[in-house]
């Protein structure tokens, strides 16, 4: 395991030999210097894009997938318009993961995105002939620069100038390295020939890519190259095969490490289509390259324009051969990859409870951030929940028992340990923290997404609050649950059972699957609450009977108001989450916006 220190000793060498190869080789310097313009053009054509778009690229992924035509072609558009497949599939990714997709929708917005990497390869081809973008790529930056000083759309879309303006900078920065280079750099003469030749530049095109994590610079070196006569056509061929698989798999490493379970079957079949299309090719290697060959000189078309259209079958082929298959390809993938189970009690009080939806890949969009943050702050209800039920000296399970009721609990067993102060320290108290530091790294972009932050944060805040009031009751469920002779020990058996009760119609009404069902649990947990009032007037009748004393009476009283505020807190959750209050609250904003119209 590689400590900071050593990993910052790394880097530093790193980037002195790198210096030391810029002094020993200008040309070097100057293919470097070209391929970091161009890398920084598309990050910056990336951002200002997507500023541009605001929520609306997230709205139209939502929308494509009712059909596989539809995924394909909005994963086709984004990426010519984004020029980022690695993007748009971790868009994807992020979506699936927050329910928004099915995992069909998603393998055909991929199926798209490759299509649609296409797109960029034309055009690098074409930029690619004799001619020099850097007269057009001047005034661009002046003008992207000049944008850049104005808010809004202006500033985005002045990004995406300057972002064009230094990839076209940096195409002829990688030509002019490449001819600096000369015969010092002379892939033409390889002798392997054979599959041998294909092998080696397909892993000469797969490494370049995971290390520069971008398909396009990877082609864009081999267009360099083959304008040079540095590089043959069909071991450009092999470099577009080894570009497509290596995006692939660098951008399902992104995936995985910042998805749940089903972005991973995403990301494992975004793999799947790229390795085996290029098995395929590579298995139809001499007629598939012959065929784009005759067609290129047939339609005139120089080297560079052919390793264009190489690249563009290329992904036609995989999609002709996936299409029929997606929706199986979805089934057997969750049959590989099946979700977790989900435990119906908290971890052990050593380990701290962990964010299950709060992945990176989530803050890609505002929408897919919020809808990952509902799903934690559902995952905190569960743990918050199951911890008052420890207050209770109930096992949780009995919580998802659909049996279960209030009337046939069983006996607190001594010895009876306050848990619930370690149980918050360890698991709830973390949790909450990686929710509101999460929340803390969204932007909404309107007045809506704002109002569904604000209303997250609060039902989290009113959880942890939950089981605060928790800690007070255990205390004197400890001291009275444990001396069966205690005048107060039958009062605590019946709030017992009253809270359990509160915490089984919260479960209930919340995973309820129609309004109606959710309305009635919702009402009785509203009218149940109420009845608390009785637990009162009992306490202060035994206190007038002297059948409890002032201490006793007073420990009762304060619990059952500790009961009343987590059960009105927990009807509060419920009725923030009430989708029919959502659709109003939606409609009431419509209606303002056209009455302010």
């Amino acid at each position: 395991m590689v400590n900071p220190v050593q990993k910052y000793f790394l880097f530093a060498a790193l980037l002195l030999a790198l210096a030391a190869s810029f002094v020993y080789s200008p040309p070097w310097l100057r293919l470097c210097y070209g391929l970091a313009l161009f890398l920084f053009g598309m990050q910056n054509i990336e951002e200002g894009l997507r500023n541009a778009a605001g929520g609306r690229l997230e709205g139209w992924m939502h929308k494509s997938t009712a059909t596989p035509l539809k995924g394909v072609v909005f994963g086709t558009g984004a990426t010519l318009v984004l020029q980022s497949s690695t993007l748009v599939a971790l868009l994807a990714m992020a979506f699936l993961s927050s329910g928004m997709i099915t995992l069909s929708g998603g393998i055909a917005i991929i199926l798209g995105t490759n299509l649609g990497a296409t797109g960029g390869v034309w055009l690098l081809a074409l930029a690619g002939q004799n001619l020099s973008l850097s007269p057009a790529a001047l005034p661009m930056l002046v003008f992207g620069i000049l944008s850049g000083f104005f808010g809004g759309r202006s500033r985005a879309l002045g990004r995406v100038l300057v972002g064009v303006a230094l990839i076209f900078l940096g195409v002829d920065e990688i030509k002019d390295g490449f001819q600096a280079f000369g015969a010092d750099i002379d892939f033409s003469g390889t002798q392997i020939g054979g599959m041998g030749e294909t092998l080696l530049f397909f892993a000469v095109g797969f490494l370049l890519t995971v290390v520069l994590q971008s398909s396009h610079a990877t082609l864009l070196l081999a267009l360099a190259a083959l304008s040079g006569g540095q590089l043959t056509l069909m071991q450009g061929f092999a470099v577009a095969v080894g570009s497509c698989v290596g995006t692939s798999v660098s951008t399902a490493l992104v995936g995985m490490l910042g998805s749940d379970r089903s972005g991973r079957r995403l990301a494992v079949a975004h793999v799947l289509f790229n390795v085996v299309t290029a098995a395929l090719s590579l298995a139809v290697w001499w007629p598939l390259t012959q065929a784009v060959i005759l067609i290129g000189q047939w339609l005139g078309m120089g080297a560079l324009l052919q390793l264009a259209l190489f690249h563009t079958l290329f992904n036609v082929l995989g999609i002709a051969v996936f299409w029929k298959f997606q929706e199986r390809l979805a089934r057997e993938l969750t049959r590989r990859l099946p979700d977790t189970a989900d435990a119906d009690s908290l971890p052990e009080d050593t380990a701290a409870l962990e964010p299950q939806y709060l992945n990176a890949n989530m803050l890609l969009s505002p929408d897919t951030a919020l809808a990952a943050l509902g799903k934690e702050v559902r995952h905190l209800d569960k743990a918050g929940v199951e911890t008052v039920c420890h207050a209770l000296f109930l096992p949780p399970a009995l919580l998802y028992d659909e049996t279960a009721d209030d009337r046939s609990l069983p006996d607190p067993a001594p010895p009876l340990d306050t848990d619930v102060p370690r149980l918050y320290a360890w698991q709830i108290k973390p949790l909450f923290s990686s929710i509101l530091e999460f929340a803390g790294k969204l932007d909404p972009s309107d007045e809506t997404q704002q109002r569904q932050l604000a209303a997250k944060q609060t039902a989290a805040w009113q959880i942890v609050e939950t089981v605060k009031e928790s800690q007070h009751l255990q205390k004197n469920m400890q001291q009275y649950l444990s001396d069966s002779a205690s005048p107060a020990n039958r009062d605590y058996l019946r709030l017992r059972r009253h809270v359990f009760k509160t915490l089984l119609l919260f479960r209930r009404a919340d995973s309820a699957n129609t309004e109606e069902t959710r309305a009635e649990l919702e009402r009785q947990l509203d009218a149940h609450i109420e009845t608390l009032e009785t637990l009162r007037g009992r306490a202060m009748v035994k206190l007038r009977n002297k059948e409890l004393n002032g201490w006793q009476a007073s420990s009762l009283l304060n619990d059952i108001t500790y009961a009343r505020r987590i059960g009105r807190a927990l009807a509060e959750i419920l009725a923030s989450r009430n989708p029919l209050l959502e659709k109003t609250a939606q409609a009431d904003e419509g209606f303002a916006a056209q009455e302010a119209v």
